[in-house]
């Protein structure tokens, strides 16, 4: 039965890459989008007063929502710059674990925010499974640096 774990590993490790890809794709599009729409302060301010009195807004959303109101410039330029630096990381593979773990909080963050689009319940569930499956970054840049340095040190990857 040994001959079945390698090939189980490796379905694990296709169904964690193309979670991986697929969610990345998804940030690199709402990233890309923003841009092209030209997000910026105003869009932040919105959501910022959208937040204040909401009762589907929870407490502790509050303090950043403030944060938020106070610098909607410097969040209209990083959110969409963090959404794009999310998609390429994870369709490379990449700091794929924590890319991943990045997507599902800044996910709940929209949500927290009552900001929930269409798409964010999958990228939630996409950027679990990356993150439940241990081998999702075999085929990117992870793997390849994890095998690179198995090979200098003479040991097998895994």
């Amino acid at each position: 039965m040994t001959g079945s774990r390698p090939a189980g590993a490796l379905t694990l490790s296709l169904l964690g890459g193309g979670a991986r890809v697929a969610v990345g794709v998804l940030w690199m599009i709402e990233g890309f989008l923003k841009y092209r729409a030209g997000f910026g302060a105003a869009d932040i301010e919105l959501v910022a007063q959208s937040t204040e009195g909401n009762p589907r807004v929870p407490w502790f959303f509050e303090p950043l929502g403030s944060v938020m109101g106070t610098a909607p410039a410097l969040f209209g330029v990083v959110m969409p710059a963090l959404e794009v630096v999310l998609g390429v990381l994870l369709v490379a593979g990449s700091l794929t674990r924590i890319a991943a773990f990045v997507s599902i909080g800044t996910l709940m963050l929209y949500w927290s925010a009552d900001q929930l689009i269409a798409q964010y319940p999958a990228m939630v569930v996409l950027s679990a499974v990356v993150l439940l499956l241990p081998g999702s970054g075999r085929f990117g840049m992870d793997g390849w640096l994890r095998a690179r340095r198995s090979r200098a040190t003479g040991r097998r990857p895994g």
